[in-house]
């Protein structure tokens, strides 16, 4: 594990760069959403980095090449997503409300919030790195189980998002809180598909056999994430612009469906 640290540091210095490019970005465009495409685009890569980069002169193995196409295609569907959400649509809420919270410390506050993405990005790569470099030989059904896991959560992650995109399309939605197809089992199914594709990664690492022990830091990538997610920067601030804007949908909302693990709506 020690010979892996100086790579994932690279990775981390690698995220204060592009998320200090998210910075100026955003700061030219008045746009704050783009600093989460940058986000979801650079973490992207910064796996494929860990998973291929060569260590000791050997080739990759299926299992580096097979972790670093999942999360390269994870970083490439939804930092696209998120550009073009950026580039047609108004400023997200959670940033807008930044912006009118922090008032003239805006950009000086926002660059230290971007830095703090960045190390956050930097600890969950982290268990893409420990997920790659799992040195048991070959592909296992373990790996099969894992593929299959983040395979499901991605799809169901672009199923969500575009069922809320095509809800908000529809100008007799306006004014209403979207609750068709999985936004019926949960107030925020994106965040809990992106957060169950994080859990693939420990599958992906831990060796039962006790040859890679440290295989079970990769929990700390769903963990984490659920954290951000549901405590910080995700379900809290969206949450909070909704009451504001639509009180009574969203409180209707809010009594029959789940916060944030699907299941049937209450009726």
């Amino acid at each position: 594990m020690i010979r892996l640290l100086p790579l994932w540091g690279a990775a981390a210095l690698f995220m204060v760069v592009v998320m200090a490019a998210a910075w100026i970005v955003q700061r030219r465009t008045g746009q704050g959403g783009w600093a989460d495409a940058f986000w979801s685009l650079g973490l992207g890569a910064a796996g494929v980095g860990v998973a291929l980069f060569p260590m000791d002169g050997a080739p990759p193995s299926p299992r580096q090449w097979l972790t670093a196409a999942l999360i390269g295609l994870w970083g490439l569907r939804l930092g696209l997503h998120i550009a073009a959400r950026a580039a047609h649509e108004g400023e997200d809420a959670r940033y807008a409300r930044l912006r009118q919270d922090w008032g003239a410390d805006f950009q000086s506050k926002m660059f230290v919030f971007l830095m703090l993405q960045a190390g956050a990005a930097a600890f969950l790569v982290l268990s893409i790195l420990l997920a790659a470099r799992n040195p048991t030989p070959g592909l296992t059904l373990q790996d099969g189980l894992a593929s299959l896991i983040f395979a499901s959560a991605l799809l169901s992650e672009t199923i969500a998002d575009r069922q809320l995109a095509a809800f908000k399309a529809d100008p007799a939605h306006r004014g209403q809180v979207c609750d068709v197809g999985l936004w019926g089992w949960s107030r925020h199914p994106n965040y809990f598909f992106e957060w169950l594709g994080w859990c693939a990664w420990p599958v992906f690492a831990i060796e039962l056999s006790g040859a890679w022990p440290w295989g079970w830091l990769a929990l700390s990538g769903p963990v984490y994430i659920y954290w951000l997610l549901t405590r910080v920067s995700g379900v809290p601030l969206l949450e909070a612009h909704m009451r504001r804007s639509r009180p009574e949908a969203f409180a209707a909302y809010v009594a029959r469906t789940s916060a944030f693990f699907p299941r049937p709506p209450r009726r």
